[in-house]
């Protein structure tokens, strides 16, 4: 822990002292290289909700010995308002961070960040046995660490804290595993980050094993070596209560023998940027939103009764989805793509239709039916000035929305045929008023 943190937590260490700054709102207040100075700048952080420490080395408080507080000091750390604390680029001894973390529970933080932080040898946690925290979310960021496996009995002591979480976020930390029975520990987690690691399609079934994230709901898994679409499947399926999957930045491939079936719970799936030059199968069956964006697609086959949203930007699409086979989408985006022509006739009921960047063929009525689902709100953003022309020659270049698109000019007969009918109608018009008016042109016509 900091020096700061160390003082909130009545340790006395008055000869520290660091420099202090709240944001503008006066609820971030931030502390920069903790063991240099006094702590009176610390004491003005005192009414901030979020409270960050940077910078430090902490080694030379590992032989202090602490105390169980004292009334005094409860009563302190229970008036901190603080609920968010951050702690960044400070080397940590684990065997401290195990001393002081139970103090925690006094307190009514509710978030605990590392960032940039190194963690150093290894702790003993006995102390935390049955130690109940506040805390909800624990986010470590760029963080180094002893290997988690074999550590099993040090996280078995952390149970009832580990227990109590709900959001736990491991990002860029080089994590490679995470053994079964530290998953089964968090017993009411709902949302999962492990983005930015070096998590391989073998290590999935071990962390996700059966018993283990009974609760989880949301699950990031974001730029890691997934490489096996099949493996990732098998990974996860014990996940009965997984929701929303982010598989975005792996490159993924598929397993044409592949009978994997995802969670029937899932209803968010991340495929963005996934290398993928085919739609991979089974999708989840009953998906609400699909993100396959910033891949390689040149057609999307694919029917899902229950999608409501579906983003196909940065492909190599030459024509739209049919919106036939999803009866409830209502988000359709198609940016960056090879579509001349829009079903446009069939997105007039979409609430949300992107389509910027695409070589559209600006005929009569491709270009009336973009401007129709502009009038009507449903283009998001990029219009007018990113819906070109490609075709015919002499609209190339143009915005879809200068396309000129009157009856007269897209389609003479319509206007030329009503005309020569009304034409003909009044001749004939004329032609009867004339007989009735002057009879004897009738009688002095020779009878054949």
């Amino acid at each position: 822990m900091s020096v700061a943190v160390l003082f909130l937590l009545g340790l006395r260490l008055l000869e520290a002292e660091c420099r202090c700054f709240f944001n503008r709102t006066q609820e971030h207040c931030v502390c920069y290289n903790l063991s240099q100075e006094s702590a009176d700048s610390i004491i003005q952080c005192l009414p901030a909700s979020v409270v960050e420490f940077r910078g430090g080395d902490l080694e030379r408080y590992v032989a202090f010995s602490i105390r169980d507080p004292d009334p005094s000091t409860i009563e302190m750390l229970d008036s901190l308002v603080f609920r968010k604390i951050i702690f960044g680029d400070l080397l940590v001894p684990e065997i401290l961070l195990a001393q002081v973390l139970r103090f925690f529970s006094y307190t009514h933080v509710q978030e605990l960040v590392f960032d940039s932080c190194v963690f150093e040898g290894r702790g003993n946690w006995d102390r935390m046995a049955g130690q109940d925290l506040p805390i909800l979310s624990l986010r470590f960021h760029n963080v180094s660490s002893a290997a988690l496996t074999g550590r099993e009995q040090d996280f078995s002591s952390l149970s009832s804290f580990l227990g109590a979480l709900q959001e736990l976020s491991i990002t860029t930390s080089l994590l490679t595993s995470l053994p079964c029975a530290i998953g089964r520990l968090f017993t009411a987690l709902r949302s999962l980050d492990m983005a930015q690691n070096s998590l391989g399609d073998e290590s999935l079934m071990p962390a996700f094993c059966s018993r283990a994230f009974p609760q989880l709901r949301v699950l990031s898994l974001q730029r890691n070596n997934l490489t096996s679409y099949h493996s990732v499947c098998e990974g996860v399926q014990l996940l009965r209560e997984l929701q929303h999957l982010d598989l975005s930045q792996n490159k993924l491939t598929a397993d044409p023998s592949s009978s994997c079936q995802w969670p029937l719970s899932l209803l968010s799936f991340n495929l963005s940027d996934a290398g993928l030059e085919e739609v991979l199968t089974p999708l989840p069956p009953h998906l609400e939103v699909l993100d396959m964006s910033c891949n390689h697609l040149h057609t999307v086959d694919i029917s899902l009764s229950s999608l409501k949203k579906l983003f196909l930007s940065q492909n190599m699409l030459e024509a739209a989805p049919s919106i036939r086979n999803h009866p409830l989408l209502d988000t359709l985006h198609l940016d960056n793509n090879s579509i001349m022509e829009l079903p446009w006739d069939e997105m007039k009921n979409l609430r949300d239709v992107a389509a910027a960047d695409n070589p559209y063929l600006c005929s009569c009525s491709e270009a009336g039916g973009l401007q129709a689902l502009a009038a009507m709100g449903q283009l998001g953003q990029g219009w007018p000035q990113h819906y070109m022309c490609h075709a015919p020659p002499h609209y190339r270049g143009r915005l879809v929305e200068d396309v000129p698109v009157s009856v007269l000019q897209c389609n003479s007969a319509a206007v030329v045929v009503p005309i020569c009918i009304i034409l003909v109608l009044i001749t004939v018009a004329g032609a009867v008023s004339l007989v009735r008016s002057r009879p004897e042109l009738i009688r002095s016509c020779p009878r054949v």
